[in-house]
């Protein structure tokens, strides 16, 4: 069995329910960590529609936060999420500003690594932790079906 997440009519992927049901529980933890809706309406026979407005200001926020952030493991834990949310919005239309966003990782005092702290190397710096996350997610868009 699968479920839909769609545009209005045009289905932007078709997963099985297992990966939407993980995927739904983590839109749900980074709509709470970012404050903000996702986009990502709840599922409803299988089906679940997408806002692409409230998507936008979503992954705009998620790339933010992704962006700014030296924690290792917090990057480690939302770069397969955010990748995924990538391949959404591109199949919804919706254009991210990578410009705006490849300044080079600067972290929220309560979020630094305490690494960090001690001079250890920070993840990629300048434009290149988005050139992994849109590589990311042009692996993972070929392997989500529609």
């Amino acid at each position: 069995m699968s479920q839909y997440f769609d545009l209005g009519d045009e289905t932007l992927w078709n997963p099985s329910n297992g990966a939407s049901r993980m995927f739904r529980r983590q839109v749900a933890v980074f709509e709470a960590e970012l404050g903000l809706p996702s986009g990502i309406g709840s599922m409803e026979n299988d089906e679940c529609q997408i806002r692409p407005d409230a998507l936008e200001a979503f992954v705009d926020a998620l790339l933010a936060q992704h962006g700014k952030s030296n924690h290792a493991v917090w990057l480690a834990l939302s770069e397969g999420f955010t990748a995924t949310v990538l391949v959404l919005a591109e199949r919804a239309g919706i254009t991210v500003d990578w410009a705006r966003h490849g300044a080079a990782p600067q972290a929220r005092p309560g979020d630094v690594q305490a690494s960090a702290l001690a001079g250890a190397p920070t993840p990629a710096e300048g434009g290149a932790w988005g050139m992994g996350l849109r590589e990311k997610a042009r692996e993972l868009g070929r392997r989500m079906p529609r």
